[in-house]
């Protein structure tokens, strides 16, 4: 029986239609730089807003009318949710899903029962994927609801705690590898701080890194072939997190000698609370061969906190895809819908209308980005404007051969630099051209 059965399997109607369960611009078999745009976007669907995401807020109780959930905590009802997910996915021709270990399945009395939970849970899910041809973009573990998390789960100061979290980690990764899982994410949501005056923060980084190493460790040993991700968030719920932003997640990798076993995974919502635009973040990532997958979403400037609502900026989305088709596209990641309803809309055809707009959003910043580049003028100012590092002493500078001494005998002989114009407004213009 349908759950959703006044909702049409969602299709291309193009930029006329005034259909509101019709994508205008999102065409999957449509090619874009020789590409269908199916491959180059790789929709993901969050199963933990799609499923589990009553819409409460601080100052109210959930809104959400979710018919087919009888608010148990039954494995019959994590079943039910799988199977009213996977109509949701097959109805709007999203190809990739994610999961928390605790959002498909519940937790148990005992830590056997919750690892007995996940695996019941993950057959039905392996069901549903065989049956619909759905694939897992990256499963990780919840280490940040459950009480005992409270002071962290890897930098809890209770080691108790850090053997306990490893243990769901371990589920989690057997059951992402079960499942054929593309890649596996660690959020910390609690690995900081909210006082330095009861912390000590090397000991805590170490621990850290010592999840990570046992982590990677695993990971050989079952032959998961999947991508490790880790993903910055600067605050909340934590007063400081140590995976902040992307140069922080990188020097952190860097100093553990992780890197060549992570990427990061990106959210938006996470970069504006990290005071940095996505483009930034995503450049940063990029330029260390490091960005492996992206979590959809924006965030409201306005708001200190992390608000997930659906991508529908033009200007966000053509800057995350000239970025993404920059570095050659996903190898493993794709774009996640990590984003909510307004807590106003709380009908099931809200969730089809927000994912419908926000796949939109991003096959019109796929084409914008690809004219962008076919276009050509971007590019070639920036390379224009560093010509001088392409010859004569940029060149030696960069290729290390020449010394400060030499250096200092050249700028004696040379006239003041002149510097060229930045042409910023032009270069907007330009932009705004193609949005």
């Amino acid at each position: 029986m349908s759950a959703f059965p006044e909702i049409p399997i969602i299709r291309y109607e193009g930029p006329k239609s005034k259909n509101p369960f019709a994508f205008k611009h999102y065409n999957p078999a449509e090619k874009v730089e020789g590409k269908a745009m199916s491959a180059h976007l790789r929709f993901g669907a969050a199963y933990w807003h799609c499923m589990r995401n009553g819409l409460a807020d601080p100052f109210g109780a959930p809104t959400a009318q979710m018919p087919w959930d009888d608010g148990s905590n039954s494995l019959s009802n994590a079943r039910r949710r799988v199977e009213v997910f996977f109509e949701f996915l097959e109805k709007t021709g999203i190809d990739f899903y994610c999961f928390h270990d605790r959002d498909v399945a519940p937790e148990g009395a005992t830590l056997a029962e919750s690892h007995d939970n996940l695996a019941a849970v993950v057959r039905t899910l392996k069901t549903e994927q065989k049956r619909t041809g759905k694939r897992l973009l990256w499963g990780t573990a919840c280490l940040f609801a459950h009480p005992r998390y409270a002071q962290g789960a890897a930098t809890s100061p209770n080691a108790e705690v850090f053997a306990y979290a490893a243990a769901q980690v371990k589920a989690a990764m057997d059951a992402t590898h079960e499942l054929g899982g593309l890649g596996y994410v660690f959020w910390g949501g609690r690995e900081g701080y909210a006082t330095l005056l009861n912390t000590d923060m090397k000991r805590e980084l170490d621990h850290l890194a010592r999840l990570l190493y046992l982590a990677v460790d695993y990971k050989k040993t079952i032959g998961f072939k999947g991508q490790f991700y880790i993903e910055p968030k600067p605050r909340e719920p934590t007063t400081h997190q140590y995976d902040s932003d992307a140069a922080a997640c990188l020097n952190f990798l860097r100093e553990y000698g992780l890197l060549p076993h992570f990427k990061l995974n990106l959210e938006t919502n996470h970069a504006t609370l990290a005071l940095h635009t996505m483009r930034h973040e995503m450049t940063v990532a990029a330029g260390a061969g490091a960005l492996g997958s992206i979590d959809a979403n924006r965030g409201d400037e306005l708001i200190g906190w992390d608000t997930d609502q659906f991508p529908t900026d033009l200007y966000l989305t053509t800057e995350i895809m000239l970025v993404v088709l920059g570095m050659g596209g996903f190898t493993t990641g794709g774009l996640n819908f990590d984003a909510k309803r307004r807590r106003e809309s709380h009908e099931p055809a809200d969730l089809f209308l927000a994912h419908i707009g926000g796949m939109d959003a991003f096959a019109r910043g796929l084409k914008a980005a690809a004219a962008i580049r076919a276009d050509g003028r971007l590019a070639r100012f920036v390379r224009e404007r560093y010509a001088s590092w392409d010859r004569g002493v940029g060149r030696k500078i960069e290729r290390g051969q020449i010394t400060l001494a030499e250096l200092n005998d050249y700028a004696l002989k040379a006239e003041d630099p002149k510097l060229a114009s930045g042409r910023q407004e032009l270069l907007e213009n330009i932009f705004n051209d193609f949005i």
